[in-house]
């Protein structure tokens, strides 16, 4: 999809989007010099809610371009998969998409893996080694978990976003580079803004667009629609020919599911695991998922006169 039109539209907006989206494949058809653009990637995103429309169409409006983004949403939310969108469908999407997980890393660890470092420039450096800014040049990198940052490194990261460079840990002068920042959190950007663990003007230079993930709780139209692209996926995969009865379905649609779509997932896999009657029943599920609560009005008793 190129881009999405809500209705009622005007027409003039729909050949505004249509003329944008032949702009784009002539401009593929120049650089790739073939006679028919390729189509798009399409990313393992799924949801018709509309909250997942506005996350759609943010990727659609924003994945031609350069600017910064900020992908903000619980754990299990799909942010990855947002930002993985967001480079297959720009002109970067022949470079390299290179994902980071800064909350796994220390900062010194970080540092070096990001911008490289020299030999001999801190102990255990064998060798020259190539930052993840240079080797991703031209591409995309995705800075996940980016609130768990320490303020030094901020800095740093904060420079090489305003400079387009970096400097090599142990080196005295700095190189240029060309990569594309996308960045994920799991903390609201306004819980972002009011703390005082993330500095705000790198805020501002990571959030020139904020795209935020609905959690799967506030979006449960779209879970049968999960489990049937899950479905379709497991079931070549294991040999099976597993289905889901109505029933199941709405069971499962009762559930909050903390976890978000990751938790959902990983349930249905389970499921279609140690099944062995061809159906899903809610009992295949409980064992690893509480039963959805559903409330019950007690009425208090009426004293007689």
């Amino acid at each position: 999809a190129f881009d999405y039109i809500g209705k009622p539209f005007r027409a003039e907006e729909l050949m505004s989007a249509l003329r944008r989206a032949l702009e784009w494949r002539k401009q593929l058809n120049h650089e790739s010099g073939e006679d028919q653009a390729k189509p798009m990637a399409s990313p393992a995103i799924v949801g018709r809610s509309p909250a997942m429309v506005a996350v759609y169409r943010a990727i659609a409006r924003v994945a031609a371009t350069d600017s910064t983004v900020l992908i903000s949403g619980e754990s299990g939310t799909g942010k990855e998969l947002v930002a993985r969108a967001l480079h297959d469908n720009s002109p970067r999407s022949k470079r390299p998409f290179i994902p980071v997980n800064c909350g796994a890393l220390t900062e010194t660890l970080l540092e070096s893996e990001l911008f490289g470092h020299l030999r001999g420039s801190f102990t255990g450096a064998m060798a020259n080694h190539r930052g993840i800014f240079e080797t991703a040049n031209g591409g995309t990198i995705f800075l996940d978990e980016i609130s768990e940052t320490s303020p030094a490194f901020q800095v740093k990261l904060l420079r090489v976003l305003q400079e387009q460079e970096v400097r090599p840990v142990g080196a005295s002068e700095s190189r240029r580079v060309d990569a594309r920042i996308v960045a994920a959190t799991n903390i609201r950007v306004q819980d972002l803004f009011s703390s005082d663990d993330f500095r705000r003007d790198l805020l501002y230079r990571l959030s020139v667009i904020n795209v935020e993930l609905p959690p799967l709780r506030e979006r449960k139209e779209d879970v049968p629609l999960l489990v049937e692209h899950f479905l379709q996926r497991l079931n070549p995969k294991m040999s099976k020919n597993i289905s889901v009865p109505a029933e199941t379905m709405d069971w499962l649609c009762k559930y909050d599911w903390p976890g978000n779509v990751r938790e959902l997932e990983n349930a249905v896999e389970r499921a279609v695991t140690l099944n062995i009657g061809g159906k899903l029943l809610p009992e295949d599920f409980m064992q690893f998922t509480p039963t959805p609560i559903t409330q019950t009005v007690v009425q208090e008793p009426v004293a007689a006169n």
